[in-house]
């Protein structure tokens, strides 16, 4: 049992797990010690990760290293794949545990991962565990964003639902090109990768996963603890490779 805790670009993500089952979940603005203490007395986990896109809270880190065995995730943490990324230096560790995660679930199969999010992420595990890369591209709230602040009157868009693929407001267009042109371009990659990878499973998962799910024309699979299951694992594999 592992206490896992993920600080992205706007959530954290704290969970705990055992294997691929995940007993606790919360996404939360930010990390309360207060619930980080209650979460250690209740379910005892035996070690814990953290990972970080940006800073990890000086004092939060300080007073889980005084309750529990840490492993702060970074360049030198091993993993249970190949990484064949060419920068590793500059690969988001959420990244590389999705790919792990991926490859836990879906041993000696190729992998596609999309993690739907702030930005859209695409990473590719081959089905004899290397991790090749992928893709960086905006997510939709990014994209609504990006119409409103660089031009002079198209309005913020907050909600999203699908709509005809010709608007007939400004609104309707707004979420028209932003929603499809998502969508085309999922499905254009997962064709893309199925068409030189076969027996290529896809894993869908991050805040948008459902409602983009439901639009794509591909058949996907959606977990929404993609990244707890391969911060688990890799928190596993290092404590088995210390001692």
């Amino acid at each position: 049992m592992n206490l896992v805790i993920d600080i992205g670009n706007t959530f954290t993500k704290v969970a705990v797990a055992n294997g691929q089952d995940v007993k606790y979940f919360q996404n939360t603005l930010e990390i309360e010690i207060d619930e980080l203490d209650r979460i250690i007395k209740e379910f005892q986990p035996n070690n814990c990760i953290v990972s970080a896109v940006g800073k990890i809270p000086v004092n939060t880190l300080m007073w889980l290293k005084q309750n529990i065995n840490v492993h702060v995730a970074g360049i030198n943490t091993k993993i249970p794949i190949e990484n064949k990324y060419s920068t590793p230096e500059t690969l988001g560790f959420d990244r590389l545990a999705l790919a792990v995660g991926a490859a836990t679930l879906f041993p000696n199969r190729n992998v596609l991962v999309i993690d739907a999010g702030t930005a859209i992420t695409y990473d590719f595990v081959t089905k004899s565990g290397v991790y090749l890369g992928g893709a960086i591209s905006p997510g939709l709230q990014m994209r609504f964003k990006a119409l409103h602040n660089f031009t002079a009157k198209l309005p913020l868009i907050e909600k999203v639902e699908k709509t005809d693929i010709i608007g007939n407001s400004t609104l309707t267009c707004l979420v028209s090109g932003v929603v499809n042109g998502v969508l085309f371009e999922i499905d254009g990659y997962i064709n893309q990768i199925s068409s030189i990878y076969d027996d290529c499973v896809v894993v869908l998962t991050g805040g948008d996963s459902n409602f983009l799910a439901n639009n794509l024309k591909n058949s996907i699979f959606v977990n929404q603890y993609l990244l707890i299951i391969g911060l688990n694992r890799i928190l596993d594999f290092n404590v088995q490779n210390s001692i």
